[in-house]
This record gives structure tokens, sequence and C-alpha cells, in this order.
């Protein structure tokens, strides 16, 4: 028997089903979008960070754009993903993020996006709220506390928050204006911008897995008199942060297999335990 050629239309997960330019998004959306980023931390846990406060603050603008049911369910699964940036500046990300999404990005451009300009953002924040802002306000009102005014702690909520707030819905507002004006460059390049999305989020991986994870070993190699460390006297000056980088592709290897993150979160521990008790972490 003859086999039958397979007729069945075939899905890319990257593209949407509807490539119409999505319903324009007011004011009143935008501003719904910074209130409901106040909660983007509500849920952080250690296996997505941030992404289902991130989602809850896209989620009513993201069922305007994509009135294609499929389309909305890949774009809620795609901003599910891994996401961590500074609490108080996401709606600059967020912005971008929704003029992409009307514009009907691929996906996987989005993504990439998202972490390219999120994970910046992270070491921005810190260094403008933390280290600068929050000193200077603490510092003054607590002046004007020790001298008995009640003026202290007033002028250090009033003015953390003016600066706070006026950056949380003023950036998400300039973000997505200047994401929809860039969407007639974005529309003829998408090729090339998805490209350089994808280029900028790697390098971003890279630089948080040489950054964030420690896999050190306590391993020597005696020879005469003379001690060689495995970890500072050889592989370091070969290539510093490889073990934290094998241990990375293993993980995402394992992902791949169908490993559960707490699978891989108690292989950790234990390797950990073990590790350190064999005398080789």
């Amino acid at each position: 028997m003859e086999s039958k050629p397979n007729t069945k239309p075939v899905h890319n997960d990257d593209v949407y089903e509807d490539q119409a330019i999505g319903a324009e998004l007011t004011k009143h959306d935008i501003n719904v979008m910074a209130w409901r980023s106040l909660l983007l931390q509500a849920s952080f846990n250690y296996e997505r960070m941030q992404a289902a406060g991130w989602l809850y603050g896209l989620a009513p603008s993201l069922k305007k754009i994509h009135t294609n049911k499929a389309d909305l369910s890949r774009s809620m699964k795609g901003n599910l993903g891994f996401f961590n940036t500074h609490p108080f500046l996401v709606t600059f990300v967020m912005g971008i993020i929704l003029a992409m999404e009307r514009s009907k990005q691929n996906v996987n451009s989005i993504q990439s996006t998202k972490i390219a300009v999120g994970a910046p953002l992270g070491g921005i924040g810190d260094a403008m709220f933390w280290l600068t802002l929050l000193p200077i306000c603490g510092g003054i009102g607590a002046s004007l506390a020790l001298q008995g005014s009640i003026m202290g702690a007033i002028f250090f909520f009033v003015v953390f928050n003016i600066v706070h707030f006026g950056l949380r819905f003023g950036l998400a507002h300039y973000s997505y204006r200047m994401g929809v004006a860039a969407i007639p460059v974005i529309k003829a390049n998408t090729k090339k911008v998805g490209h350089a999305a994808s280029i900028v989020g790697m390098t971003v991986i890279g630089a948080l897995v040489a950054t964030y994870i420690r896999f050190n070993t306590t391993l020597e190699i005696t020879a005469g008199d003379a001690v060689v460390k495995v970890q500072t006297d050889v592989i370091d000056k070969l290539m510093p942060a490889f073990f934290p980088l094998v241990y990375t592709l293993i993980m995402y290897w394992l992902v791949k297999k169908g490993w559960s993150p707490l699978r891989l979160i108690i292989l950790t521990v234990t390797l950990g335990i073990v590790g350190r008790f064999a005398g080789f972490l």
C-alpha cells in the first residue's frame, strides 16, 4: 500500500498564527500593568525567579493583544520562563516586550530581548536605589528624626516613593512608546533583530553562569614537595569558571532528558554534601 502524505499543517511554536498588529494599548492599560508590577516578587522562587509576577503584570495587555487563543497560550507560556531584574525598573522591560508582542515578533526574539534588557537593569537598579537613593533619603530622614521631628519619616517615604513611582510609571509609558515607534523597523528586520537578541541573550546567560554559579574543587596533586591545586593552579589558569560551565551544561542536558527542577535541586544538594564530606569540593 502506498503511504498517504502527511497533510497536517506544521505549526511553528516560534511564530504567532495571527500576524496582524495587535490592538493598541491605552494609557490606562499601561497604568494597570505598572500597578500590577508591584507584585512582581509576590511568588518569587528559585526555579523561575520573578516569572509568575512578570506574567501577572502583562496578562491583561496580552489578552487584549492576542485574540487568537493559541497565540495567547504561546505568549503566556513564553513569558513564564526564567526572569530576574530590579523590581523598580521592571516596567521598562515590560513596555518594550508589550510593543514586541503587539507587533507579533517571534517568541524566541521576545524572550531573548526580555533577558537581554532585564538582566543589566538588576545591577543598575541596585546602584541607583539601594546604594544611592536609599542612603540619601534614609540619612536625611534619620537626621530629622533625631531632632525629634516627625518630618523625618514623612520625608523618607515621600521622597523615596516619588522617585520610585515616577520611574515605575514613567518608564512604562516611555518604553512602550519607544517600542511602538520602532515596530516598522523591527518588522522589516525581524531576522536581524532575532539574531542580535539571541546573541545578547546568550552573552547575558554566560555572564550569569560565570558570576552566580559556584563550583570549586579542593583536589590537589602532589609531586615531591610541590603541591598543585587543581582548581586555582590548573583549571582557572586555562579557563576561569570552567567547572560552573560544565555543571550548567550537565543541568541543561538533564532538563532536555525530562528531569524536573526539583530533581536537579536534590541532585545539586546531594552532590554538595557528598563532595564536602568526601573532600573533593
